[in-house]
């Protein structure tokens, strides 16, 4: 900025001059004098003149006060004022023009910079001069000026740096003004803020002493948000628990890091009314880093909002470790017994006739804080407030019962209010001793667990039952259709089609055959159906059967299939597999009455993700391939959740639904070694999730099943033969068709009701069987133990075991080594008669 020699402060608004009022009255006196001297025509001429020249002044005033030229004395008065003010303002004025030209500087101001009578003002930039750091900041002020912006710098000027400004600190201030519309300039605005400066200094030393004092008191402090995160923690208690103090107040800890066990629930678990300060005595122990425990009382106040919700939390903490305070052995019993009350894993309380709890550790308020909490600050603290309605009373009863000085009172089982269908134990004990009001003593063990794992034997022994009497009741109908079958296929062989009852026949056998897949829905429930497992790659198993589950799904549901990447082998039977999925994605379209999607998706599952679901216990947790078949249904409500795999339960209307859908699903799975669960949300849709147990090819060749099957292959069309069967069948109408089956096919057949009956066949007659044919579930004597016994005897007939149950459910009762070929029942004249053929011509048996 240029230095100027014009005043100070601009003058071109000032007040009237009396110097000028003394001349213009006496011009006035000297014109009356000269009207009384002159002549009359003179007069008249100097009187026309004097009034032309005031009425032309008069115009002239006009004018200037139209155009603002011209002002009143009360405007005069307030510039006058304004100046005053910005003159004698203690801040240095600068106004400069965009040029540089300085048009303003008040008192203030050229006192700063050393000017006399408004000469040689000095602009900022050379009032300001030195060090780097002030040249700087003068630079980025002079720069805001250029760009019509505001800035603000602080910078202090040292003794070494003094030129005409005295020593101290600066606050310098620039901002653009515009008058007259048009004109722009900027105002510099400089303060001396020395003492202030010096407050601040002195503030913040008398703060740093403050924290130094209660960084090295006696005593611990620490300060906790709501949230449970640590804001501030003093040197002291970071020494007693060696941590860092720059872990403090960066989200590094939390109170569950500084307190053992669950003393940080019980910390959160107070409660208060709006506007409340509470301070609580706790008697806990703190965890050091490496994790030794510090017995320690602490003092813990909350202050709680308007809307009851708690705030920050101060808290002082005194160690009571052994050496560190003195006391004598009541103290030191008193320590012991409250850290032993906090660090129980029982919850205990005491609680008043109302059920107010009044004291209670640490396990109480993690197993009963949410609770508690969510009732207000007089329910809240109200034991009852945790339990469920229902329970209730029983509870009241018991805590009644105990106030009054009764002694032995029955436990109380409840469920506990909130998720996760949570459920305790109370004894409630009268308090022996109490000051005041009586009091009960309350202890509560969680029993969620408990209760779970009898609700889960329970039903595990329903489903035995049932699963016991629906293979009962599967082996007894499977004799009776598989004389229906036999006896229909022996009259069919005796009618033409074209006879009138040829047709009525047919329609014998396909109910017979209907009933038998009932029979076979049964078998699977109870794990005792025929399964043929082989070794098969989910993927191309689900690629197969998109087509059919789009068809089976229809228009308004969309089918997505997704395979997942490297999917392990799994060895299953592929027909009952099949039938897995299509039950479910049948199942799953039905709860989409207005169309939806169906997502099938397979993924590798390890034996670390496999262990985290429910149902698979850790033990037997393995590398598992998943198949997940989601809807986006209805969903299944809760209370119905827990009976969809019961046999003869459906919630679909009658006549729509035997109930055996999911249940033969269940056997299924369970069957071949998996697991098979369900998660659904009503409105939301339903996800059935199977784990099957992964195929290690190594373990079992596949090779072995390949040529097992291949002699199947060369039976041909023809299943006459020669040879002697014996036919064990407890069953006489099973018997009496195997009898004449076979007898039609040119065999000889030996008949027994039982395996001893069979014994005494076999000794009586003077021929040898070929092949023993014979059930498994007989009176007297098994399929099994009667082959053991004819094994004994010599007997090396070959084996043909028929059996509605699955054959590994009795391969065990085997002799070791043996051999045998099963034929599952129901059976038909061709099944029996092609198994036969096929057994015979295979080979006598080694």
């Amino acid at each position: 900025m240029t230095e100027t020699s014009l005043r100070a402060v601009d003058r071109s608004g000032r007040a009237g001059s009396p110097g000028l009022v003394l001349v213009l009255a006496l011009c006035l006196v000297a014109a009356a004098a000269a009207y009384s001297f002159l002549p009359q025509d003179d007069a008249g001429r100097l009187t026309l003149g004097l009034l032309a020249l005031l009425a032309f002044v008069g115009l002239v005033a006009l004018f200037f006060f139209a155009v603002g030229f011209l002002q009143f004395s009360g405007h005069a008065a307030s510039n006058d004022l304004t100046k005053h003010v910005s003159d004698t303002a203690p801040e240095g004025l600068l106004v400069v023009e965009s040029d540089g030209r300085i048009i303003y500087a008040n008192e203030a101001y050229m006192a700063m910079s050393g000017a006399k009578d408004g000469t040689g003002v000095k602009g900022v930039e050379r009032l300001f001069s030195g060090a780097p750091d002030i040249s700087e900041a003068v630079y980025r002020l002079a720069q805001a000026a250029r760009d019509k912006k505001r800035g603000v710098e602080e910078m202090r000027l040292s003794p070494a740096l003094v030129g005409d400004m005295p020593v101290g600190w600066y606050r310098v201030r620039v901002r653009p003004i515009v008058w007259d519309g048009t004109k722009r300039a900027s105002l510099w605005t400089v303060a001396d803020v020395t003492r202030e400066r010096e407050r601040h200094e002195n503030v913040f030393q008398e703060l740093r002493h403050a924290i130094d004092y209660l960084d090295h008191a006696p005593a611990g402090f620490f300060s906790a948000e709501p949230d449970g995160r640590i804001s501030y923690m003093n040197a002291t208690l970071a020494t007693w628990l060696d941590y860092d103090l720059a872990q403090v107040g960066s989200g590094g800890l939390y109170l569950t890091d500084l307190i053992a066990a669950d003393g940080a629930a019980m910390l959160s678990a107070g409660v208060g009314a709006s506007g409340d300060v509470k301070t609580e005595q706790f008697d806990i122990d703190l965890k050091r880093r490496n994790g030794q425990r510090l017995p320690v009382r602490i003092l813990h106040r909350v202050a709680f909002s308007q809307e009851g919700s708690p705030g920050p939390s101060r808290t002082l903490v005194i160690n009571r470790a052994p050496g560190e305070a003195p006391g004598d052995d009541l103290r030191a019993v008193e320590v012991r017994f409250a850290r032993l009350f906090h660090s129980t894993p029982m919850a205990v309380a005491s609680v008043d006739a109302a059920g107010m709890i009044t004291r209670s550790n640490a396990a109480f308020a993690r197993l009963f804080g949410d609770r508690l909490r969510g009732g207000g600050a007089e329910s809240g603290r109200a034991i009852y407030a945790g339990v469920i309605d229902a329970d209730r009373p029983a509870l009241q009863a018991a805590v009644a019962a105990a106030v009054t000085g009764t002694s032995d009172v029955p436990p109380v089982d409840a469920s506990l209010e909130g998720k996760g269908n949570r459920a305790a134990r109370f004894f409630v004990s009268a308090e022996d001793e109490h000051v005041g009001a009586p009091t009960a003593n309350m202890f509560v063990l969680d029993t969620t667990e408990l209760r779970t794992l009898k609700e889960s034997f329970a039903q595990a022994q329903k489903m035995q039952a049932i699963g016991q009497l629906a293979g009962g009741v599967a082996h007894d109908f499977n004799n009776v259709l598989t004389a229906i079958i036999g006896y229909s296929d022996l009259l069919l062989a005796n009618h033409r089609p074209t006879d009138p009852s040829f047709q009525d026949i047919m329609q014998i056998k396909q109910n017979a055959n209907r009933a038998a897949g009932l029979v076979r829905q049964l078998l699977a429930f109870s794990r005792r159906q025929t399964l043929r497992p082989e070794v098969i790659q989910l993927g191309e198993v689900l690629s197969e059967l998109h087509n059919m589950l789009r068809r089976l799904v229809g228009e308004k549901v969309d089918i997505d299939v997704k395979h997942g990447r490297d999917l392990w082998l799994v060895k299953a039977d592929l027909n009952q597999l099949e039938q897995v999925i299509i039950n479910l994605v049948v199942n799953a379209r039905d709860a989409m009455i207005e169309g939806g999607r169906v997502t099938v998706r397979t993924r590798n599952v390890d034996a670390a993700e496999s262990a985290t679901f429910n149902d698979v216990p850790s033990a037997v947790a393995a590398d598992c391939v998943m198949i997940e078949i989601e809807d986006n249904g209805q969903g299944i409500p809760p209370d119905v959740l827990p009976k969809i795999f019961e046999p003869f339960f459906t919630t679909k209307e009658v006549g729509k639904g035997t109930g055996l859908g999911l249940s033969t699903v269940y056997g299924i799975v369970k069957q071949t070694g998996g697991f098979i669960f369900c998660d659904s949300t009503v409105g939301i849709g339903t996800t059935f999730r199977i784990l099957l147990p992964r195929f290690q090819p190594a373990e079992q060749p596949v090779v072995e099943e390949t040529e097992k099957k291949e002699p199947s292959k060369a039976v041909g069309a023809d299943f006459t033969g020669r040879g002697t069967i014996l036919l064990v069948e407890d069953e006489e109408a099973v018997r009496a068709f195997g009898a004449r089956a076979l007898t039609s096919r040119g065999y000889t057949v030996l008949e027994a009701g039982s395996g001893v009956e069979a014994l005494q066949v076999v000794e009586d007659s003077d021929t040898l069987p070929d092949i023993i044919v014979s059930d498994v579930v007989m009176p007297e004597m098994d399929g099994p133990t009667m082959l053991g016994e004819l094994r004994k005897r010599g007997i090396k007939a070959k084996m043909i075991f028929v059996s509605g149950y699955a054959e590994d459910a009795f391969e065990k009762n085997l002799p070791e080594g043996q051999e045998f070929a099963f034929l599952p029942k129901p059976f038909s004249l061709k099944q029996l008669v092609e198994k036969v053929k096929e057994n015979m011509e295979s080979g006598p048996t080694p």
